[in-house]
């Protein structure tokens, strides 16, 4: 038995949060009913999700792709722009582990692991990404100070974080932060006073772009995913069938 919430992720249509969602929506019934939040699930229930049986994934895929410039991380958008989707193209149904803003790039993982991006988006799991970002203007010492040091924002403090320049341009920062919370990165500097003109995300966890091409995407590596495993909190056991090599 399992809780409805857990059971949809199961199915790889997205995270536990996500599948809240679904069920307040009315989008889910558990026997022919309605699904209520909370109620619990085994094997012979028929769940449905807009009237389509789902049942748990057997294969579990893991996606890093580099997200262009451009690009909307939602699975769907109402005004008809270019997904990550779009450029991703698998026999599974998978979906994008948290957000990267339409005018920033980088590295983003895709999966139809809905309980294995719980994990990864839980804010106690203080998973770090590591961001490079390019400034309207120099930073001056003393506001590269208050960002190390964390700073206060309109919905509350940010914790630290590592930062510094990585080249000799002084408009160049990489920062390293476990913060998730909506354009966290834009609006530090945006508080300092300035505006970021350029931001691309080279590290999720213990992934990394590295010579990943801008657009391109590839399937993780068997020892990629144990370390993503260990990073979610979860162990080997957690998971159905990964994907092959």
């Amino acid at each position: 038995m399992m809780r409805i919430n857990r059971y949809l992720a199961s199915c790889g249509l997205a995270s536990r949060r996500a599948a809240e969602d679904y069920i307040s929506q009315g989008r889910v019934t558990v026997n022919g009913r309605r699904a209520q939040m909370g109620v619990t699930v085994d094997e012979f229930d028929v769940v449905r999700v807009d009237g389509k049986q789902v049942r748990p994934i057997a294969k579990k895929v893991y996606v890093l792709f580099h997200k262009p410039k451009g690009i909307i991380t939602t699975a769907k958008d109402e005004m008809g722009r270019k997904s990550v989707l779009d450029m991703v193209k698998l026999e599974e149904r998978i979906f994008p582990v948290g957000r990267l803003d339409r005018n920033s790039e980088g590295a983003l993982l895709l999966t139809n692991d809905g309980e294995m991006a719980n994990r990864l988006l839980h804010p106690s799991r203080q998973l770090y990404k590591t961001y490079r970002v390019r400034l309207d203007r120099p930073l001056q010492q003393e506001d590269l100070h208050r960002l190390v040091a964390g700073m206060e924002l309109e919905d509350g403090p940010t914790a630290p974080c590592r930062a510094h320049h990585y080249t000799d341009d002084p408009t160049k920062i990489e920062l390293r932060l476990h913060e998730g919370r909506n354009h966290i990165v834009r609006r530090m500097f945006a508080a300092l006073g300035y505006e970021v003109k350029a931001l691309k995300r080279t590290q999720f966890g213990p992934l990394s772009l590295k010579n990943l091409a801008r657009g391109q995407w590839r399937l993780l590596s068997p020892i990629e995913i144990v370390q993503l495993r260990r990073a979610a909190g979860a162990s080997e056991a957690d998971g159905s069938k990964i994907q092959d090599d």
